[in-house]
């Protein structure tokens, strides 16, 4: 991330002007109201990699909102400055990714400001990077995870890899082993399975070399569906086809205008967004 710099090594500089680009971080983090932050926002700053004055983007303070969970300065951002907020960073900030605010959201956990960009993404017709679900399923983030699926997402996709989003989820049940903690796991592989309108996975071979290891870390019935045994789970297709039924343009609204809570529908604890 840029940072600030001690001007007295960059010559014909004031150094009272360094602070303005600390000064800025600080407030993020400490949450500071909207108004503030965009004076600061706007002070010409002084970087030790530029030797120079400017001031922040729009598209940088969205990163620092993201990882500070600033969500009001994120709805600001995103509502004043649309295209700007979801632009390139620039080199200063080492993303590595090619969406790096929706990464940023899904890393962090950040669901309410994963739901502002992928809502404004959507309206700009951005489209999605390829290695989000992926993503939220190495890190483990149900919430994340439901979110980009209901809004269109594809949970067959391939990474670098050539790795689905369930093989990630199955290498991270086997790696945990039985006695693992698997509760947030099981919760993005039930969550997953519900957006697969078809099987599509690597690891189909290695489940049924050991089928009382995977017994044990899936349960009998989803073990027999992921073999090829059974079809589907019965509630798992009903539920299938009620989400199938939401339109991605209106996700999670229509979600939350169904006749059940939506924790029962999805069989979790219900997502924190639901209930906004």
């Amino acid at each position: 991330m840029a940072s600030a710099v001690v001007c007295a090594e960059a010559p014909g500089l004031d150094p009272r002007r360094e602070s303005s680009s600390l000064l800025f971080y600080r407030a993020v983090r400490d949450l500071k109201p909207v108004w503030m932050l965009e004076d600061i926002r706007t002070m010409e700053a002084c970087y030790q990699e530029e030797d120079t004055l400017r001031t922040y983007s729009p598209s940088e303070a969205l990163l620092y909102a993201i990882v500070h969970d600033h969500q009001a300065y994120a709805l600001y951002l995103l509502t004043h400055y649309p295209e700007q907020a979801l632009d390139s960073p620039g080199e200063r900030f080492c993303c590595g990714s090619p969406s790096p605010h929706l990464s940023m959201a899904v890393r962090y956990d950040r669901q309410s400001i994963l739901g502002l960009i992928v809502q404004e993404s959507r309206r700009a017709l951005r489209p999605d990077p390829e290695d989000l679900v992926h993503l939220a399923c190495e890190l483990q983030r149900s919430e994340a995870l439901l979110l980009l699926l209901g809004t269109g997402a594809d949970p067959l996709s391939l990474d670098r890899d050539g790795r689905t989003p369930l093989d990630v989820l199955l290498e991270k049940l086997r790696d945990s082993g039985p006695g693992g903690i698997h509760r947030e796991r099981r919760q993005c592989l039930d969550t997953l399975l519900l957006f697969m309108s078809r099987l599509r996975f690597r690891m189909r071979a290695t489940l049924e070399r050991d089928p009382e290891l995977w017994t044990g870390l899936l349960g009998e019935d989803t073990f027999r569906y992921l073999s090829g045994r059974s079809p589907a789970p019965l509630l798992m297709a009903a539920m299938r086809a009620v989400l199938g039924g939401l339109r991605p343009q209106e996700f999670p609204q229509n979600l939350q205008q169904l006749p059940v809570p939506a924790a029962l529908l999805l069989g979790q604890t219900q997502p924190s967004w639901t209930s906004k």
